[in-house]
């Protein structure tokens, strides 16, 4: 309904009689009922007009609502229409006849509506009609279409046209919207087309540059590809150049060397053994030179891979102090080391690299140190993360030799290992270590500490010329380190002192579930502390730090030690004892400060004690190490010279005890067991084509009580050890003329498999064969590359171990005695 036109119709608009009374007809529709605001249409007969006579009668007959034309509607002249239906007096099927649908009509219900409000409603609730222009139209007659709503203004602009369906099938409508401004087409396709233009430029300069960006990345890597063959070419050719070299270095060097070991064990004063050892000593330092080198080769390459053998650590290094007792002995400083307890005694890992390491370190505090003390201490990391009894002090009294040193805890404050809160490692059979090395030397300047670890650096070009070395130590040493899965650093104070310390992880040697090679290193350590399990022993030094040193070196023995700072304390605890000491061992130090209280303590010492101890001076200085052993008439005083190690301190308490029949030492070191037996009955081919390289193998192998036979060429080596034959083993050369180690090892092994196989198919007599079913002779590489790809080519055509120019006589020996029961 017409819901704009509020005001209803009064009584005194509506008059009747004005009216034109309807014509006389057969049948009438008037209005009897109508809405108050369209009350006027009552009384007014629809079948007396024309049009509405039409839409009613077409109601009535169709059934369905039927829409009349517009018309101004009353009061608001505004356009309307209306809606009528046909009411009937029963329901009626779908498919009813007109005339069934005529005699049925009880009468007629219209609507009428608005168009203009209508339309305005739709468009309040689809668009905004302020964007948009609607025109309804009525285009029943389509010549002459009659507008319902909206201005008749033409528009040139864009417009929409729809059908409407008000449900009169008669009736049509159509619905015209278009913009109210036309939308500025123009520029917005010029900007359009000239956006699209430069988007179109933009891809093809991107295409293009992307085309050229592509080739130009396919030539760089063509170039890279170039370069890298180049320099795989190159690092090929570097690696044979170092092998070479090495080989033709190693090979005169292993003879140098090798004669002037032999010397050492002939008939030689005084004067010719020092010349002896110099040259001997200088041969070793260019051999340990070229080792560095090849190592930083081999560093660079990415090729330096560790072992995994069984060693003693204690072992490793009272062969280390062995190395550097002279040197600090010369220039008369303190140089110890002490091992925890807690560490085990047997580890796996790579003894070799662990002793480099330490060599390395031990090596420049030797070099810089002038005065003071050189002192190194091996710990687990988890002992010195959960005990702050561990160093935590460092003044004058709480060091080995007095003198002040660097706060090591400073050395290993970046390590990521205490930053884990003791986690050190995942796996219950790793074993990791803390080693430190303590030095009162020259320190560091400040301003070259950033490059220590950088290679062919030092910390000053008059280092160099003063104290010699390549400067790749510490950079090796680094290397090893981060194989080891450990960290290193250092702290340094110039003129104080240095202290490096670094951590590995080893597994631990306990297990003996998978086989290793071991160590047989300074063994006799075990063997002679049970000589002396059970003894007691006194040690006199005020120093905790010097004291705890001695107490390790003796406890290793087997010897049950007690610590004292001064003589009076010494006496009480031997006249207090309920079991008597077997030896007293005093400091220089305190003998030298006190020669008063030196003589009263030695003779009161046979009248207080059950028994009378021998009593040994650890000393520190050579001239009191040659020293007479007798310093009182009442007691024997046997100087024990330092750095103290359990072979060197065994030694001594042997000789000093009585038990020193066994060997006569000669240059401080162990009496050896009896060499000629380890050996004997043994025979050994050595295959060289180097006559000094054979007469040396030979010696050293003698010397063990082998039976050598030599050989210059491989065809005499396949010719000897074809079976049956009286070998045990083999030392064959690997660059070789006319035929080399190789292929004499391959073809070696070739007759022995053919051999084997005939005798198990039966087409040989094992009895012609020595009674031997299965033919394989110990082949040992003996050459001068120590490159890893030599390596492994022996063990790929079929050797059994390896043993590297120079060698020494023990290194000939322990290689060999593991194919020996």
């Amino acid at each position: 309904m017409d819901t704009l036109e509020k005001n209803p119709v009064h009584k005194d608009d509506y008059n009747p009689d004005l009216f034109e009374p309807s014509p006389i007809q057969e049948e009438y529709a008037p209005v009897i009922f109508a809405q108050d605001i369209i009350s006027h249409v009552i009384s007014i007969d629809l079948l007396s007009g024309k049009e509405d006579r039409e839409n009613v009668l077409r109601a009535r007959k169709s059934g369905k609502g039927v829409l009349t034309a517009p018309f101004p509607l009353l009061k608001t002249n505004r356009l309307g229409v209306i809606l009528t239906f046909a009411v009937y007096k029963r329901d009626l099927p779908s498919n009813a006849t007109p005339n069934e649908r005529i005699q049925a009509t009880n009468g007629y219900l219209g609507g009428v509506f608005d168009v203009e409000s209508l339309v305005e409603k739709l468009l309040q609730q689809l668009a905004s009609k302020q964007n948009i222009l609607v025109n309804v139209l009525d285009t029943t007659n389509q010549s002459y279409p009659i507008s319902m709503y909206g201005s008749n203004a033409s528009d040139d602009g864009l417009e929409l046209v729809s059908h409407l369906n008000f449900g009169d099938p008669f009736r049509k409508h159509e619905m015209r919207c278009r913009f109210k401004q036309k939308p500025p087409w123009p520029w917005l396709a010029i900007t359009t087309s000239i956006g699209i233009l430069v988007i179109a430029l933009l891809v093809g300069h991107i295409f293009h540059a992307t085309v050229n960006r592509i080739a130009k990345v396919e030539d760089d890597c063509h170039k890279m590809m170039e370069l890298k063959k180049q320099a795989e070419a190159a690092d090929v050719a570097k690696s044979q150049f170092l092998a070479t070299v090495s080989h033709e270095i190693r090979t005169p060097m292993n003879g140098v060397l090798g004669m002037l070991h032999m010397l050492m064990d002939t008939d030689l004063d005084v004067t010719q053994l020092d010349y002896v050892r110099t040259a001997q000593a200088s041969g070793k330092a260019l051999v340990a030179l070229i080792n560095e080198v090849l190592d930083q080769a081999k560093i660079e390459s990415g090729k330096l891979e560790l072992e995994e053998v069984q060693f003693d650590l204690r072992a490793v290094l009272d062969d280390v102090l062995s190395l550097f007792s002279g040197k600090a002995q010369d220039k008369g400083i303190e140089l110890a080391v002490f091992i925890s307890d807690r560490v085990p005694e047997m580890l796996i890992g790579d003894p070799g690299r662990f002793r480099q390491i330490i060599t390395n370190l031990m090596g420049n505090s030797i070099k810089f140190t002038e005065k003071g003390h050189i002192h190194v201490t091996v710990h687990l990391v988890e002992e010195v993360i959960d005990s702050i009894e561990v160093e935590t002090e460092f003044s004058s009294n709480n060091t080995l030799s007095g003198f002040p040193v660097a706060d090591r805890r400073q050395s290993w404050k970046g390590f990521r290992t205490f930053s884990q809160e003791g986690s050190i490692h995942p796996f219950s059979d790793s074993i990791n270590i803390i080693v430190s090395v303590e030095d009162t030397g020259e320190g560091i300047p400040i301003e070259a500490q950033s490059r220590v670890f950088t290679p062919f650096m030092q910390v000053g070009p008059s280092i160099s010329r003063t104290h010699g070395g390549t400067g790749i130590g510490l950079s090796i040493s680094k290397c090893l380190v981060n194989l080891m899965k450990g960290e290193i650093g250092f702290v340094s104070i110039p003129k104080i002192g240095s202290t490096f310390t670094f951590t590995a992880v080893f597994t631990s040697g306990s297990s003996s579930s998978k086989e290793y090679k071991s160590q047989q290193i300074n063994n006799q350590t075990n063997s002679v502390s049970s000589e002396f399990r059970g003894k007691r022993a006194l040690v006199v030094d005020p120093r905790s730090v010097r004291a705890k040193v001695s107490r390790y070196h003796i406890q290793r023995l087997g010897i049950h030690v007690e610590v004292v700072s001064d003589w009076k304390q010494g006496l009480s605890s031997i006249s207090r004892g309920s079991s008597a000491f077997n030896m007293v061992l005093i400091e220089q130090e305190v003998w030298d400060q006190d020669l008063n209280g030196s003589a009263h303590f030695i003779d009161n010492l046979g009248k207080i004690a059950i028994t009378t101890p021998k009593v040994f001076l650890l000393s520190n200085s050579i001239s009191s190490s040659r020293a007479n052993t007798t310093t009182s008439g009442v007691c024997n005083l046997t100087v024990i010279p330092k750095p103290l190690r359990a072979s060197m301190l065994a030694a001594s308490l042997q000789r000093a005890m009585g038990d020193g029949n066994k060997g006569n030492p000669r240059n401080g070191e162990v009496p050896s067991l009896s060499l000629q037996n380890l050996l004997l009955g043994r025979k050994i081919l050595i295959v060289d084509d180097n006559n000094v390289n054979l007469k040396v193998a030979a010696g050293a192998l003698r010397k063990y009580g082998a039976d050598v036979v030599s050989a210059s060429r491989g065809m005499e080596a396949i010719e000897l050890l074809t079976p049956p034959h009286r070998f045990d083993a083999c030392f064959m050369d690997i660059q070789m003329p006319e035929m080399d180690g190789f292929e004499a090892t391959r073809r070696i092994r070739d007759s022995e498999q053919n051999i084997n196989d005939r005798i198990h198919f039966g087409e040989l007599s094992v009895e012609t064969y020595n009674n031997i079913s299965n033919w394989h002779v110990p082949i040992l590489a003996m050459t001068a590359d120590v490159i890893q790809a030599t390596h492994e080519a022996c063990l790929r055509c079929g050797m059994d171990g390896y043993v590297s120019k120079p060698f020494e006589a023990e290194q000939l020996y322990r290689e060999v005695s593991r194919f020996f029961h």
